[in-house]
Order: structure tokens, then sequence, then C-alpha cells
């Protein structure tokens, strides 16, 4: 039986137009938010939480981190769209800065996540063709068991989840899975040679920050190499200071060939997404074979400057691994009977929920509990809790929240 939760007259307004005029596509928390700062979200009534979400790791700067909220208002002001029929004068700076944060010749830049992930996917198919000599139509792409990369017609086909897969068919083929983690699963799918690409989240977000063995990204990069398929990486959640590196695979030393960028691109402002890649990859596609009407917008290219720049001179991987094993260490000590495990890297971390006496919603259970004590956290299938607060976390703040999750399992007595 789920906790009851207090709704307050005034955030009741709000849910009922969404429940009457909105789609129902979503299962939130029955919280109504209306305003941001660092760490913390207020909701209409004045509450304060801590955010434990970030919006999947798009607020990684924290709310409204001012920096990045100036930058978005001048510029604003200035020019927000030119489309890409015409050049303006921030994509050239935009496309030098990220490639030379992250060391890449090139960058496509897009707008959300799942686009970005289209396009790798369309880059890895075409080098597929073009320089593997893959025979035409049949070039294939590795995934790994419960990916999540997005919710397209085409993402959806090679998901094993199946609430993003029931009543959506027919579905596009291409894709074979793998089991993730399983060196010798990824082996035997690398000696089929219509094999052009291996699609990987270097840490499973969605499905409950699951981190793979130490080696297994870099062996499985060497695999790629030696079989002549590119490694892909969606850094969508895991990038950008998340697992406490600038990218994940950078905690194994992995140069993927492609990596896929999103979410905190923007510091939670608007959508940028985007592919870095080198020539050899990202010069397959010409003119008109591809692109986005507002990919690499001058509003989009000045804010995830100043985002990356925020990443780096605020020295955020540096807090979010300090925090990140403080936080877990902590988590563990409670030594509660109803956490089956903590697993995580960086500010990235996930528990598993379950006890003989609580049912199937002890996760979601538990999350009400929460937000009733002042932290926002959300399940993931099922039994898991991803805890990703923003990189600006304080150890003081750490500790406070470990004090509401230990009186919200108390809750449970």
């Amino acid at each position: 039986m789920l906790a009851t939760t207090h709704i307050s007259p005034k955030s009741q307004q709000y849910l009922q137009l969404e429940e009457e005029h909105g789609a129902h596509n979503y299962h939130p928390l029955p919280v109504v938010l209306d305003k941001g700062k660092g760490v913390h979200v207020w909701d209409v009534d004045g509450k304060q939480y801590f955010d434990f979400l970030s919006g999947y790791s798009a607020v990684n700067q924290g709310h409204c981190h001012p920096r990045i909220i100036n930058v978005l208002v001048q510029q604003a002001q200035k020019l927000t769209l030119t489309s890409r029929a015409f050049h303006n004068n921030l994509l050239g700076e935009y496309a030098q800065y990220i490639t030379a944060y992250f060391g890449y010749d090139k960058v496509l830049p897009m707008n959300t996540g799942v686009e970005a992930v289209e396009t790798a996917i369309k880059l890895a198919r075409r080098w597929g063709y073009e320089v593997k000599g893959i025979a035409e139509g049949a070039a294939k792409i590795l995934v790994c068991e419960n990916n999540f990369h997005g919710r397209t017609l085409n993402v959806i086909s090679f998901s094993n989840d199946p609430s993003s897969q029931i009543n959506y068919g027919p579905f596009m083929p291409g894709y074979e899975t793998v089991a993730y983690n399983n060196i010798e699963s990824l082996r035997t799918a690398l000696k089929d040679p219509n094999v052009a690409g291996f699609l990987i989240e270097p840490i499973q977000g969605e499905a409950g920050v699951v981190v793979p063995d130490e080696g297994y990204l870099s062996e499985a990069a060497t695999l790629c190499r030696e079989a002549n398929v590119l490694f892909i990486a969606d850094e969508i959640q895991t990038g950008l200071g998340r697992t406490g590196m600038p990218l994940a695979c950078d905690h194994e030393d992995v140069r993927a060939d492609i990596v896929i960028l999103g979410k905190a691109l923007s510091g939670g402002t608007i959508p940028v997404s985007a592919v870095l890649a080198d020539d050899e990859i990202m010069m397959l596609i010409k003119p008109g074979q591809h692109g986005s009407t507002y990919g690499g917008n001058p509003l989009a290219c000045a804010v995830a400057i100043e985002a990356l720049k925020v990443l780096k001179e605020e020295k955020m991987c540096e807090n979010a691994i300090a925090q990140g094993d403080y936080f877990r260490a902590k988590l563990k000590a409670l030594n509660s009977p109803y956490i089956k495990a903590v697993r995580g890297k960086g500010l990235f971390t996930a528990v598993v929920i379950g006890h003989d006496s609580l049912g199937d919603d002890a996760a979601m259970d538990l999350c009400l509990r929460m937000m009733e004590n002042g932290l926002l956290a959300k399940p993931t299938h099922g039994d898991k809790i991803r805890f990703a607060p923003p990189l600006v976390i304080t150890r003081k703040q750490i500790d406070e929240c470990i004090d509401i999750i230990e009186e919200s399992l108390g809750q449970f007595v």
C-alpha cells in the first residue's frame, strides 16, 4: 500500500489541469514545482525540496545556474534562430570549443537526446556501407539488453522493455542485442562482418544505474577496433560530469568512435544535443543528407559553451567524485534492511529497494515518503531508485539528504 501524500488545493488545481488536458504518458510524483535554484526546487506552496533527479541529469550544473541563465537571456535578446539555411556567428565558435573540449574533429549539433542517437546510428550505417564495405541494406548495429536510448520508433525497435514496444510495431530491422557487461556475448556478435557499430550506455541509467565491471568498456572498445566496428558511446546521461569525469568512458581511457551528448549540455535550460566524431566518420554525410531546423541555433550554441565552461571552471567533476563516494558510503552505513544494494559512480547512484514485508510498490512508496520529507527522486524499473543530485551539492547537504532518506526508510516500520 502506497504512502498517503498530502496534496494542497493549489497543487491539485494544476494536477487536474494536466489530467484533463494533457496526454497521460508519464506518471510523475504528485508535486507541482515552480522554482529552482542550485540543488533545491520549490513547489507552488513554497515547500522546499532537494532535487535528486536533476531532470534525468539535465541539470548537472544546478537549477538556474546564474552564469548559464545570464548567457541565455543575453543571447535570447539578440538572435535565437537562423536555421541552417544561413550561417550564424556562434556555430563555428561552439563547434571549435566542444570539439577541442572532448578531442574530436567534428560536431553535428542536434536538439534532443534521441535525435542525437538517431544521428549516430545514421553515421554508423553510412560508415558501414561506404568505408567498411557492407552490402547495401545489410548493416547491423549491436545494442545491449535493458538499454534506453530514447522513444522514437526506430530506437524502441531495439528496446526489450515491453512498455516501450506494445502496439507500436512494425519495428525497424538491423539491430542485434547482446548481453550488457558480457564480453563473450559481444565477442560472438562481432564475428558477423555486417556489424557496423556497437551502441552502448557506459553505465545503464534507466535500467537502474547498472555499472559494468571494471575493464569491460576498454575490452569492448578493443574488440570493436579489432573487428572494424564503430564503438558508439551514448553519454547523454552519463556524460558531462555526472560520473565524475567529462565522459563516463574516461574512467577507462576509452575514446569512442562516436560520442552522443545531450541533457546537461544546456544546463537544463533548452534542448541541446550533439554528436562528436572524427572526419573519416562525420564527413560521410554531405549537405542536404541530414539536418535539423533548430540544430546549431545561436541560442543553443551560446548556452552550451557556457554550460561546458561552468562544468570545468567550477570543478564539478571533482565534486561529483568526492560527494558521490561519500553519499554511497553513507547510504551503506544506514544498514537498512530495506536497501538490498547500493551502486553507482560519481553522483550517479541507485539503490535497490526490497524486503519480504514490502510489496511491489516499495520503491514508489519510499519516493512518496521522501517527497513528504523534502527530497525528490523517482523509481525506475520497479524496485530501483536513482539518486542523481546536481553536481553542485555539498557534503553538508548530502548529510541532510541522508537524514531524510533514513527518516523515510524508518516510516516503513
